[in-house]
């Protein structure tokens, strides 16, 4: 169990936290001890949404600790609550009154005392929550530590995160729930027909390699996880600028994710047969970097020309899809920090996804409602696959105009998709710019709570 939360059957005496609107803080007031009512008026506490007040008692120690809730009826963040786990002093606490959701408020409580300390130390506060009535404590223990893994991941520097050190860690999640692991390095993706993702890493000192992981009875419907596992991005020879490379060391941001995923489904024993496969590449300038203009044949047959070596998530992906592909599983999901186009239609926040299955994009959207994680479709328009003509190749690997960036890169990523069931595409940003309640600033998980409700929801446990 998280350090963060204490069961409910055996937790001892806990600090009462009690939400309170601006409509009921009078009431509340008077029936306070004086001297806390007191205290609670001379810092000015109006419980305004996400204020608190520390009510001391007589003795010097703290009688309850108050948390605005706002004007009645206004929309409220249900992980506003969380927040407090950072606010507040060592001790144990509790909720009372009535929380928008009580699993969203102590996941945020969980989620808000993440740190990230491998580069520098941090002293430790002991604030646990006495997990609300109610709340499935096994599931939220599942979720903090999913999510906490894919933080770790992204955080880290991309000088010790490479391809193999990224590898290493999916190697790490198969060992310890007793799935299949194998890589293919180096120049054996040649051998193995992986053309792509060789021809994207090749430039680096750090061979490229493909992960490939299998969990769960054969016998079960085929659920198959892609992530983009670039662990930097220079942007090849069509190289960014320094102020776009500063955050590239989350380009595997993807990869990160189907492993946060990935933990999640095999901590719950989902009944699905799960296979999980990383391309993990740097995307490095040398003199076998690949150019501007070659023409390689992808795993699928399709020959693709290079329009811009900055598009390299998506070819080290089609190569991935393609493998994926071939079993015809049920559902394949990738996930991947794709492109800018996708931050600028919905910002950092809001992960856009892609779907031709019309069932699936409803059941997501359920799922994203239910889970509070938001997520949103954006279409496979049709029409714009002409923008990825090329006249030398079947297709380039980018569109024609600067137009509908994210919606072009999912349709390149559609023609490797042909026999599966079902296939969605997320395009991630998998990084918080500033933080919020239950969202540390760095690293983070987008889309795999929406994801993991949906597949709960249709698959079942074992």
């Amino acid at each position: 169990m998280s350090d963060r939360f204490l069961a409910a059957a055996s937790a001892g005496p806990t600090l009462p936290i009690r939400l309170v609107s601006t409509a009921e803080l009078p009431a509340l007031l008077d029936g306070l001890a004086p001297e806390a009512a007191a205290f609670a008026r001379a810092t000015g506490f109006d419980a305004a949404a996400g204020s608190h007040a520390i009510l001391p008692e007589r003795s010097g120690g703290i009688a309850a600790v108050l948390f605005g809730t706002g004007k009645p009826g206004d929309p409220t963040d249900p992980m506003m609550p969380g927040k407090l786990a950072t606010l507040l002093p060592a001790g144990d606490y509790r909720f009372e009154g009535d929380l928008p959701d009580p699993f969203l408020a102590a996941l945020s409580w969980g989620l808000s005392g993440y740190r990230y300390r491998r580069y520098r130390t941090a002293p430790e506060k002991a604030v646990r929550l006495q997990v609300p009535a109610g709340v499935d404590l096994a599931r939220l223990d599942q979720q903090v530590a999913a999510i906490a893994l894919v933080r770790d991941l992204v955080n880290t520097a991309a000088n010790d995160l490479g391809p193999a050190e990224l590898a290493a860690a999916a190697r790490a999640l198969a060992e310890a729930a007793g799935g299949t692991w194998s890589e293919t390095v180096g120049d054996a993706l040649l051998a193995g027909n992986f053309p792509l993702i060789h021809a994207v890493g090749n430039g680096s000192d750090r061979a490229p390699r493909l992960v490939d992981m299998s969990f769960g009875d054969p016998a079960h419907p085929k659920v198959t996880l892609v992530g983009k596992g670039v662990c930097f991005d220079t942007g090849g020879l069509d190289i960014k600028p320094d102020a776009a490379m500063l955050l590239m060391k989350k380009d595997m941001g993807g990869a990160a994710n189907v492993l946060g995923l990935a933990r999640m489904i095999l901590d719950a024993g989902l009944s699905v047969r799960l296979r999980v496969l990383i391309p993990a590449v740097e995307n490095a300038i040398s003199g076998r970097a690949f150019r501007p203009s070659d023409v390689f044949k992808s795993r699928k047959g399709l020959t693709v020309e290079i329009g811009n070596t900055d598009a390299e998530g998506r070819l080290v992906l089609a190569d991935a899809l393609a493998l994926a592909d071939e079993e015809a599983p049920d559902l394949v999901v990738d996930m991947a920090t794709l492109t800018g186009a996708a931050r600028v239609a919905l910002g950092p926040e809001i992960p856009p996804f892609f779907t031709d299955d019309e069932a699936l994009a409803a059941d997501l959207a359920a799922a994203s409602l239910a889970a509070g994680d938001p997520i949103w479709r954006l279409p496979l328009w049709k029409p714009y696959r002409s923008m990825l003509d090329s006249k030398v190749a079947d297709t380039n690997n980018v569109s024609s105009g600067g137009f509908a960036g994210a919606i072009t890169a999912a349709l390149f990523l559609q023609k490797f998709v042909e026999k599966a069931k079902s296939w969605v595409h997320f395009d991630i940003y998998a990084w918080n710019p500033a933080a919020k309640p239950g969202r540390s600033e760095g690293g983070e998980a987008q889309a795999i709570r929406a994801l993991f409700t949906m597949l709960e929801k249709r698959y079942g446990r074992a």
